[in-house]
């Protein structure tokens, strides 16, 4: 069988794989890409059930609910007029505000949230709510002090650094490096090499640890606060690195000074001699690089544990070498910045939460839509996303749903979300149209993956891109087509030099001026016709990105072979480059000393004084003691979302693609199921102020007493598929309000639950 090359779309780091596929296109073998850039061969078992995503129970054809709740088929110009007519009434009288956006991604499904952006343009809206913002935005606002936009991003070079530190991340399961088992089973036998990790649960990571620090959970603060105060009190953060290349040390210095070091430690849970002679591994490391992930972000202190983090290897000097954390570039950012509220930063509506990235936190959107306000949300437009199942307080999404007046999902399959929308687009799978992801996060060389469909589309079914540029036509603010634009952009790509479609199309946006929030789309339909494979009309956003990415980064690019190539021509060879290369292709090659220019403050030096975080700081004693008296009545603390072998958000809804874990166990100390009479395997049920769950359990030491741990990703219906089958979700127990004061990300690592031991199921 013939193999076609693209991405494993399971988590972020999407490595290149081979897919055998026989003549009805069905997925047989599937094995890592050599060629990959990055990858460079390695895979995963996920990926090898891929079949599962791409064969799966699909929708089939745009679905109107009726009155009685149930569905029908209609038409997709029936659908697209009807949705349009139904969003520009909503709009026109009580504003764009008023509509929402919620998705738009997935793990590698990017360029139809990019064709999204002319869409919420199209509604007047500012409001996304995606997934990011339930994980990451409390270190995009950080970044954003520490180095000056939001969307600055730093590598995590974990294979190149003599001392690591993992903290709230597991890579031997989750991934987020590249390579990642090989790259931990390298430093971890490595002689000249030493792995920290820190993590409530012995997770696979911390079992290959030279030095495991069993923080209690929710305690990262006081841990990583211990280590900076002794540090700092003891005079060993790098003085040269720090009055060179950082400005406001000053300031922060005298909120270290007063920590009790002994009493941090103790609350951390971790013993004061370890933590010290972890600092001293650090100060005394010619290099030290840090991988965190969402074991921090989605805890306790979320948005302090990103700040301090970031402070343990800046004032320590260990960042923009070699081997050490390093800004990198972004062929196009995924986030953007957002201003804060006082200096003219969007809001929203009625809990007045700040924009972080230009993303809103799904944990508020309940809160959004389920009121009486006059400005609530009253549309919603989900794609490529499940909230219903995805997003915290699962009851609390369910109830906000039914009150929108519009509710749009594009997914490819039926939805928990889905079955209470208005309507249901059917679209395309990741493997039957030309996709990307802006997750490309490396230094000082970095890449850059368009994938070509690898699959025909199933009938019926639309890319996500096409569905926004006919909605946005039918609200009337584009033409159907565009017949000029479209001859002079296949002579464009015969004489490119020329720059007649720049030239064009400028030209007709100066008669339109409306056009200009559109051009993407109009770039869709005329270059994107005109390049040389029918199904790569969405690339032409990417041709628009290499010019961009050119501007910034001209010698970075050419170092990658383009010696002869400036300006607008080392563009054009850019983008043709990456439309070509079906595995992928480096798109820059930085020096370290480079890696300085992507500071964005003017002074290219980092601001470590952040006062929202100092004085957070400040108030963690008083805040530990709030912490003791709080949640008597659920004793135990639940860790909603460890990733394991087979589990992969909600990307796969075939609960046949587990090798094993079907039913996503609840781990459990052999102590605490001792003391609750629970053997092995049985059903328990568990319980949150929120809700409750049945969940089958796993005794096991690898969790210490008093928490528990589940997989997400589970609770999925699928024919023919039993309870039992599917599992449980954990959102069926998560909060709205239990999350970050700041960023709102939600504590799903922290869940205060109690539990039942059940007779039978």
């Amino acid at each position: 069988m013939p193999q076609n090359k693209t991405a494993c779309i399971l988590c972020s780091q999407n490595c290149g794989i081979l897919v055998e596929q026989d003549e009805q296109g069905k997925f047989g073998k599937i094995i890592g890409d050599e060629a990959h850039p990055v990858s460079e061969g390695y895979l995963c078992q996920k990926a090898t059930r891929l079949n599962y995503y791409q064969e799966q129970a699909r929708l089939t054809s745009p679905l109107r609910r009726k009155a009685d709740g149930t569905f029908e088929e209609v038409s997709w110009e029936t659908a697209i007029q009807e949705i349009a007519d139904k969003l520009v009434q909503i709009r026109d009288t009580h504003g764009g505000t008023s509509i929402a956006y919620a998705g738009g991604g997935g793990q590698g499904n990017h360029l139809g949230g990019v064709y999204g952006a002319m869409f919420r343009a199209a509604c007047d809206t500012p409001y996304i709510y995606a997934a990011l913002a339930q994980e990451k935005t409390g270190n995009f606002w950080v970044n954003g002090f520490l180095f000056g936009r939001q969307n600055t991003n730093y590598s995590e070079p974990v294979g190149e650094a003599e001392y690591v530190m993992i903290i709230g991340a597991n890579p031997i399961q989750a991934h987020g490096i590249p390579k990642a088992r090989p790259t931990i089973n390298e430093v971890s036998r490595n002689p000249n090499k030493t792995l920290v990790v820190v993590d409530p649960r012995r997770s696979e990571t911390a079992k290959k640890a030279d030095i495991f620090l069993q923080v209690k959970a929710g305690k990262d603060a006081y841990l990583l606060s211990a280590m900076l105060a002794y540090i700092i009190q003891n005079g060993l953060e790098n003085k040269e690195f720090i009055a060179q290349r950082t400005v406001g040390f000053e300031q922060i210095k005298p909120h270290f000074e007063k920590i009790s070091i002994s009493e941090y430690a103790k609350i951390s849970g971790v013993e004061e001699a370890t933590i010290k002679e972890v600092a001293d591994g650090i100060v005394k490391a010619k290099t030290f690089a840090l991988r965190s992930d969402l074991g921090i972000e989605q805890s306790h202190n979320s948005t302090l544990n990103a700040y301090l983090a970031r402070l343990l290897f800046l004032i320590t000097g260990h960042f923009g070498r070699e081997g050490t954390n390093c800004l990198h570039t972004l062929f196009f950012p995924l986030v953007g910045h957002s201003k804060e509220p006082g200096k003219g930063g969007v809001t929203t509506q009625v809990t007045k939460m700040k924009g972080i990235g230009k993303l809103f936190p799904p944990n508020i959107l309940p809160l959004e839509i389920d009121t009486d306000h006059p400005k609530r949300l009253r549309a919603l437009v989900v794609d490529s996303a499940n909230p219903v199942t995805n997003y915290a307080n699962a009851p609390a999404q369910r109830k906000a749903m039914k009150k929108l007046d519009l509710m749009v999902v594009i997914d490819v399959a039926m939805t928990e979300t889905a079955k209470l929308a208005h309507y249901v687009l059917p679209a395309q799978t990741q493997f039957e149209k030309m996709e990307a992801t802006f997750f490309n996060l490396e230094f000082p060389e970095n890449f850059f993956h368009l994938r070509h469909p690898i699959s025909e589309p199933l009938e019926n079914t639309l890319s996500e891109p096409e569905i926004y540029h006919r909605i946005v036509t039918a609200m009337g603010e584009l033409p159907k087509s565009f017949p000029m634009l479209e001859r002079i952009a296949k002579l464009d790509r015969h004489f490119p030099k020329r720059k007649l479609l720049p030239m064009a199309l400028g030209a007709a946006i100066a008669l339109k001026p409306k056009w200009k929030k559109y051009q993407l789309l109009i770039l869709k339909e005329t270059l994107g016709k005109a390049l040389p494979y029918s199904y790569a009309k969405s690339a032409a956003f990417i041709w628009v990105a290499a010019h961009m990415f050119v501007g910034k980064y001209e010698k970075q690019v050419q170092r990658l072979g383009f010696k002869n190539k400036r300006g607008y021509a080392l563009g054009e060879a850019l983008f043709d480059k990456i439309l070509n290369s079906k595995s992928g292709t480096l798109i820059s090659k930085h020096t370290y000393e480079e890696s300085w220019e992507l500071i964005r403050h003017k002074d290219k030096k980092v601001h470590l004084e952040i006062p929202e975080m100092l004085k957070w700081l400040d108030d963690l004693p008083n805040k530990a003691k709030r912490d003791a008296e709080r949640n008597k009545e659920y004793p135990f603390n639940l860790l909603a979302g460890e990733r394991r072998s087979y589990n992969a958000n909600a990307i796969i809804r075939n609960p046949e693609w587990r090798k094993k874990d079907k039913e996503g166990m609840l781990k459990i100390n052999p102590e605490d199921a001792q003391a609750y009479g629970i053997e092995n395997g049985e059903w328990i049920k568990c319980i949150s102020q929120v809700g409750a769950i049945k969940i089958k359990t796993f005794v096991t030491d690898e969790v210490p007493q008093g928490m528990l741990s589940m997989p997400h990703g589970y609770g999925f219906e699928y024919p023919n598929a039993t309870k039992e089958d599917i599992g449980s979700s954990p959102n069926e127990l998560t909060g709205t309000n239990d999350c970050d004061p700041l960023a709102k990300t939600p504590y799903h690592k922290n869940v205060r639950v109690k539990i039942e031991k059940l007779v039978a199921v």
